[in-house]
């Protein structure tokens, strides 16, 4: 376990819930990944994200699928692309990315509290 952080520090991290509506692989980037166009809702419309998520998920398997993004972080340029979100996953065994998902669907845009 890494240092401990206050509870308002984790407050200052605004993770949401959006589905992806549109994957295109990402053939400038270093390693393998996508390209995900993914819709939080009216309030925060649709961001951006490259996703190194390549070895689990087809590009046909994400689209419509709900991830969990932090969504208050400064945009990245990665290559020719500008990343608006942060997806979540966790790492496997080989060290591949495996996506954090929600039990059931929820409204786009929906914050983690």
């Amino acid at each position: 376990m890494e240092g401990l952080i206050s509870w308002g520090d984790f407050e200052q991290v605004d993770l949401r819930v959006g589905t992806v509506m549109e994957v295109a692989d990402f053939e400038k980037a270093r390693r393998p990944a996508y390209k995900l166009w993914i819709d939080f809702g009216k309030e925060i419309g649709v961001l951006k994200s490259s996703a190194q998520v390549t070895v689990h998920y087809k590009k046909e398997e994400l689209v419509g699928r709900q991830v969990v993004a932090v969504v208050n972080f400064p945009k990245k340029q990665i290559a020719d692309f500008m990343s608006e979100c942060l997806v979540t996953g966790f790492a496997d065994e080989q060290g591949n990315i495996v996506l954090t998902a929600v039990e059931r669907p929820l409204p786009n845009g929906s914050k983690l509290i």
